[in-house]
């Protein structure tokens, strides 16, 4: 963000800008691509300048799922942040290399850990995409396919071309992905349950988070959620299921589990509260959830990859010593 001289003190003074939209942007959401151009300023924000059509893309009005073209003039209105959030959005993330799973020209899959937030935003100054960044400033572009909750580990999808980007998010929005994932919920669960079928309607909280609730069919806003469930292994109080979802909603896994009453070891947005004391008594910190297995058709070949990310240490340690010891 520019300091203007004569601004308010704390405050960084605003100014209509107009960016052109280059090749490596052409093809971006207009809300994804104005997160990048507006560090430091919150969502809710920028959602909010997009929707009151202050944010115009060639002189007309445009939504946050509009695509921007190469050479597209968007005006971005004046945006007031202070001082500190200018501060903080300015200095760059520390650069960090992750464990990577397949690499090449296109794309590149690596095994996210847990408390690591994808992307910085709501509370986070940055996250896995900022800090790969930062580690290959040679790199031209690194965007992420997809996205995984900040407590999950396991394969995430980093793009290397604009191309390989577009063609890899249609494939999960097309469903022909294949994702797997291994979570440890409370109690025993039913060996006839096998596929959840319930919308998921999303709803904020008063402090502004984000939560997710099963609904009705009739709900407008529902949207249509599939999970498939395996049991992998029964263990004393609880059962490691291999979840496959069909539908990326936010927190699917989490909510569908937990209102089928089996909620995933240490959530604590949807978790059993007393269960999550005990496990951290025990030792156990983090949400048992993990993103094990991941299929889809690479974009330049299209042959089928298949990644899988074994269960972190922490996570295998706590399945070794759950099971009953003859």
């Amino acid at each position: 963000m520019n300091h203007i001289i004569g601004a308010k003190p704390g405050v960084s003074a605003p100014a209509v800008k107009w960016l052109v939209v280059d090749e490596d942007s052409a093809g971006q959401r207009l809300d994804n691509f104005l997160m990048r151009h507006l560090k430091g300023v919150p969502k809710t924000h920028v959602y909010r300048i997009i929707r009151s059509g202050e944010v115009r893309i060639n002189k007309g009005r445009a939504s946050a799922e509009t695509r921007v073209e190469a050479g597209d003039e968007v005006r971005l209105p004046p945006v007031r942040i202070s001082e500190k959030v200018a501060e903080k959005a300015a200095r760059p993330a520390p650069g960090r290399e992750f464990p990577l799973l397949h690499e090449d020209d296109s794309l590149m899959a690596i095994d996210k850990p847990a408390g690591v937030a994808v992307h910085g935003g709501s509370g986070v100054s940055f996250g896995v995409i900022e800090q790969l960044r930062q580690a290959r400033p040679e790199a031209k572009l690194l965007e992420l396919v997809h996205r995984l909750d900040r407590d999950t580990s396991g394969i995430l999808l980093v793009a290397k071309k604009r191309s390989a980007l577009k063609h890899l998010q249609d494939q999960f929005r097309e469903r022909e992905t294949g994702k797997t994932y291994l979570a440890l919920v409370k109690g025993d669960w039913p060996a006839k349950l096998k596929v959840i079928d319930q919308p998921l309607h999303k709803f904020l909280l008063p402090d502004g988070e984000r939560r997710v609730k099963v609904t009705t069919p009739e709900d407008p806003d529902g949207m249509r959620s599939i999970t498939l469930v395996k049991v992998a292994e029964r263990l004393p109080g609880a059962t490691l299921l291999e979840v496959t979802i069909k539908t990326g909603r936010t927190h699917q896994i989490r909510v569908h589990l937990a209102s089928n009453g089996h909620p995933i070891a240490g959530d604590d947005k949807y978790g059993d509260f007393d269960w999550n004391k005990a496990l951290q008594k025990q030792g156990h910190k983090r949400m048992f959830l993990h993103a094990w297995r991941l299929q889809f058709n690479h974009p330049v070949t299209a042959e089928r990859v298949a990644l899988q990310a074994d269960l972190p240490p922490e996570l295998q340690q706590h399945i070794d010593q759950s099971r009953p010891h003859d």
